[in-house]
């Protein structure tokens, strides 16, 4: 049987096979690429990216450093999103759900108004109008709460005229 470590393969036993060369902790040292320029890579050094042996940098532009923000357009804001301390990030509510509930079980008017408003909201904060969207927000929820309250009202004077209409059919009495 050879030994699979290069000492039976026909080499010669006192040149080291390509599993001899042990760095510590006893993994085998790794092959790489070549470093350039002379230099010698390894923890904390850069090696092989500068110029070859021989050549210096030579006048002409600076050397530039990194990928920092070049020059051109200020950076913005994506699509329907805005920045600033003190705003947040999300879209305000838009009461959609409390405005169709309003128009349709209580007031048709109030609530045809707050469905609008409620509408108007993301197509605002998605235009990049954040102030706008938040008052149509606003008036959206007051006019779905006042068509709740109108409804209210109406459903209890409702309530009311039949008892009355009620009590006093009773009390009338008939005489034949």
């Amino acid at each position: 049987m050879t030994d699979p470590y290069g000492a039976g393969s026909g080499q010669d036993p006192q040149e080291p096979g390509p599993y001899d060369k042990q760095q510590p902790g006893g993994y085998p040292q790794q092959g790489g690429y070549p470093q350039q320029g002379g230099q010698q890579g390894g923890y904390g050094q850069q090696g092989g990216y500068g110029p070859p042996a021989g050549y210096e940098q030579q006048g002409g532009y600076p050397q530039q450093g990194g990928y920092g923000q070049q020059g051109g357009y200020p950076q913005q804001a994506g699509y329907g999103q805005q920045g600033g301390y003190g705003q947040s990030m999300a879209a305000p509510d838009n009461y959609l759900v409390w405005a169709i509930l309003s128009t349709v079980l209580c007031c048709l008017p109030l609530g045809i108004v707050s469905i609008v408003k409620s509408t108007q909201v993301n197509s605002l904060w998605a235009q990049g109008q954040p102030d706008q969207a938040r008052a149509a927000s606003a008036s959206a929820k007051k006019f779905a709460m006042w068509a709740a309250i109108v409804g209210v009202i109406i459903a209890v004077l409702y309530i009311v005229f039949f008892v009355v209409v009620g009590v006093t059919a009773g009390n009338s009495g008939s005489t034949y």
